[in-house]
C-alpha cells in the first residue's frame, strides 16, 4: 500500500509527533508511507525514521489550493493508494484535492481537543479520546463515514526508563543547570497562548512559593518554546527574585525531549507529552484549563481513559491551589512517586503501544480501501458551506474580543 501522511504542521507538537511516529510504524508493517508537509522543526525526526518527506507550498488561507494541487501531483506521480490527513486543514486539502479530483481514497484524524463542525462527513474519522468518538457520532448523518478510535500512541521501547544512557540524562542537568539534590518538576509543551500558558503561569506561582516555603530543594523545569515565552519568561523571573537558586528553568526546545523525561521526579503535562511521562515512570499531575490539575492514580484513571489527558476545572483562580494539593504529597514521599510512576509504566504498555496503533491504523486503511466511500460532491459543498459559516461566526467573536485564537482548541469537550 502506497500511503501519504499529511500533519498539520511540523513544528514541534503532540499531533504531529502522533502523526510521524504511526507512519514509521506503520512502513515498519511493509508499506510505502511518505509525509507531506510544511518544513518545520520535526523534518529531523522524519529524517531519523528513515520516512521519506515531499515539502508542501507555501500555505494560505485554508484549505490552499496550491497545497490541493501539490498533493494531487503527489498521489498521481506516486501512484498513491491513500491521503491521510491530521487535523482540520490537511484533512479539507486531502478531500477537496486528491479525494475529490482523483478518486484517492482519504482518511481523518483529530487528535486535538474538538471538532470543528465542518469535517467532510464522507472521509473516514479517527479520533483520540472515547468522549470525542461520542460527540463525532452524535454529529454524523445517516450514510456517513465511521469514525474509529485510537488514543494517542506511544513508543514503549524509545520512551522508557531505561531507553537512554545515562550520559544523556546528565548532560540535560547539566546544560540545565540543576542539581543533583533537586527534586525536579518538569513540564514539556509548546508555550502557546491558547491550553497551555494558563496552566504554565500557576506552576511557575506554586513551585516558586513552595520552594520558599518547604525545606525540599525543587525545581519546576519548563522545556518548550513558542509565542508565550515572553510571559513565561516574565513571571519566571519574578519567581527567581525571591531566592539564590532559581526555581524555575526555561531550557527553550528540544527535538528529542526523553533526558528531560528521565530527569524529571514528578510531570505536569496534558495530551500526547502525558503519556510519555507515563512510559517514563513518573507521577503525572494532568494539566487542563479554568484551574484544572488531577494526579493521575488507579481511582480517575476511567475519567482520563474517556476524555483524555486534559480536564476543566471551576475557575482559573482555584488552579493554584488544586496544584499546590497536587504537589506537596509528590514532594514529600519518593514511596508514592515510585508507585504511581510504575502504575503508569504499566497502563501504558498495556493500553498504548504504537505497535497495536499501527496495526489498528493499518485495518482502518485497508477497510478504506476495501469499502470506498463515493465521491461526494454535495456533501463537499455543504461543508464548504459550513465552514464558511463557522468563519463569519469566528470573525464576528472576534470583533467582539470573545474569540479563541487557536481554532484547534475551540470548543471545549464538556
Amino acid at each position: 500500500m502506497r500511503i501519504v501522511v499529511y500533519p498539520y504542521h511540523l513544528e514541534i507538537g503532540g499531533s504531529q509527533l502522533n502523526a510521524i511516529e504511526l507512519a514509521a510504524a506503520v512502513r515498519d508493517l511493509d508499506h510505502e508511507v511518505t509525509v507531506f508537509g510544511q518544513p518545520g522543526e520535526l523534518c529531523e525526526l522524519i529524517d531519523s525514521l528513515g520516512l521519506p518527506f515531499v515539502g508542501s507550498p507555501r500555505v494560505g488561507k485554508r484549505p490552499t489550493p496550491s497545497v490541493m494541487s501539490a498533493l494531487c501531483r503527489l498521489a498521481r506521480d506516486r501512484s498513491v493508494d491513500l491521503v491521510h490527513g491530521y487535523e482540520w486543514p490537511p484533512i479539507l486539502e486531502a478531500a477537496y484535492g486528491p479525494g475529490l479530483r482523483l478518486g484517492t481514497a482519504t482518511y481523518a484524524t483529530v487528535m486535538s481537543m474538538a471538532l470543528v463542525p465542518f469535517l467532510p462527513r464522507q472521509v473516514p474519522l479517527v479520533v483520540g479520546t472515547e468522549q470525542i468518538r461520542r460527540t463525532a457520532l452524535a454529529r454524523q448523518h445517516p450514510g456517513g463515514a465511521p469514525v474509529d478510535l485510537i488514543e494517542p500512541p506511544v513508543d514503549t521501547r524509545a520512551n522508557a526508563p531505561d531507553a537512554l544512557t545515562p550520559d544523556a540524562a546528565e548532560k540535560f542537568r547539566a546544560t540545565a543547570g540543576l542539581r543533583p539534590r533537586d527534586l525536579n518538576i518538569v513540564v514539556i509543551c509548546r508555550l502557546a497562548d491558547e491550553l497551555k500558558l494558563e496552566g504554565l503561569l500557576t506552576a511557575i506561582d506554586v513551585v516558586g512559593q513552595l520552594a520558599r516555603q518547604l525545606p525540599t530543594p525543587m525545581r519546576l523545569v519548563i522545556v518548550g518554546d513558542g509565542p508565550a515565552r515572553a510571559a513565561v519568561e516574565q513571571r519566571a523571573a519574578t519567581a527567581n527574585a525571591w531566592l539564590e537558586t532559581p526555581p524555575v528553568v526555561l531550557t527553550g526546545a528540544l527535538l528529542d525531549p526523553r533526558p528531560a523525561y528521565e530527569t524529571a521526579d514528578i510531570m505536569l503535562g496534558m495530551g500526547g507529552s502525558a503519556l510519555r511521562a507515563l512510559a517514563f515512570a513518573k507521577p503525572l499531575v494532568v494539566q487542563g484549563e479554568l484551574g484544572f490539575w488531577e494526579t493521575l492514580t488507579p481511582d480517575n484513571v476511567e475519567q482520563f481513559l474517556d476524555g483524555g489527558w486534559y480536564g476543566l476545572g471551576d475557575g482559573a483562580a482555584t488552579g493554584a491551589a488544586r496544584l499546590e494539593a497536587a504537589l506537596r504529597p509528590l514532594l514529600a514521599d519518593a514511596d508514592l512517586r515510585a508507585r504511581l510512576g510504575r502504575y503508569g509504566r504499566e497502563l501504558v504498555e498495556a493500553r498504548f503501544s504504537l505497535t497495536h496503533a499501527a496495526e489498528t491504523q493499518l485495518a482502518l486503511y485497508q477497510r478504506a480501501l476495501r469499502d470506498p466511500r463515493p465521491r461526494d460532491l454535495a456533501g463537499l459543498v455543504r461543508g464548504a458551506g459550513d465552514m464558511t459559516r463557522f468563519r463569519l461566526a469566528r470573525r464576528y467573536r472576534q470583533m467582539r474580543g470573545t474569540a479563541v485564537a487557536d481554532h484547534l482548541a475551540s470548543p471545549r469537550p464538556r
